[in-house]
């Protein structure tokens, strides 16, 4: 493989990244929607997405290893090349992790009870998280790759609000009907999705770098 038509693949291989990481922003905007109108039709669309985003996580990773088996990588293609791998890991699981919060809001939906306001908000950090952490790769842009990583402080206390408020209103109410436990899941399901931008968002100035 010659060098310019190695430099073409990889080029092809940061496209291919880029529509993953799109993939994850439309899958995050629909559960969101999913939630805010209560439409069970809307969170069944999300696993659509993810199936979409598993086929990419599968297209990508073959690239690469064609990358690496068919020319010895410099340092700097090595970086771009590996940092991919672990990226589309992550955004495997933001896939993942999104799927389960529409399963989760099926069950929310049938019951018409009001989704916890912090979930939202929560919703909102998380989705401009990988949002960013897409445009840092892009634009190769390590100050937007730390702002994604400092954000997750934000994410981390909404969630402990969340708890909280939440085990207070299993406290004061025995009889619960599981109402504070699914709403506590889908806020650890975003909490893990803001922990894997961070990922994310350290890759990112690897692939830049060499370094986290």
């Amino acid at each position: 493989m010659g060098r310019k038509v190695y430099q073409e693949q990889l080029r092809k291989l940061n496209s291919e990244l880029i529509q993953m990481g799109d993939l994850c922003e439309e899958a995050m905007s629909l559960v969101m929607k999913a939630l805010r109108e209560k439409d069970e039709g809307i969170a069944a669309g999300v696993h659509k997405i993810e199936n979409e985003i598993n086929q990419k996580e599968r297209d990508i990773e073959a690239q690469c290893m064609t990358l690496l088996l068919r020319q010895q990588p410099v340092a700097g293609d090595l970086r771009e090349i590996s940092s991919a791998l672990r990226m589309i890991a992550d955004m495997e699981r933001i896939g993942d992790q999104t799927a389960d919060i529409a399963d989760i809001t099926k069950y929310v939906t049938k019951s018409q009870l009001e989704v916890h306001p912090t979930i939202f908000t929560m919703g909102k950090a998380v989705s401009k998280m990988v949002n960013d952490c897409i445009n840092a790769y892009v634009r190769r842009d390590e100050k937007l790759a730390r702002q994604v990583i400092a954000s997750d402080d934000q994410v981390d206390g909404l969630f402990l609000k969340v708890k909280d408020e939440l085990v207070e209103a299993v406290r004061k109410n025995q009889n619960s009907d599981g109402y504070e436990l699914d709403m506590l899941m889908i806020a650890k399901y975003l909490e893990r999705i803001g922990d894997h931008a961070v990922n994310l968002g350290e890759w990112v100035i690897y692939s830049i770098y060499g370094e986290k």
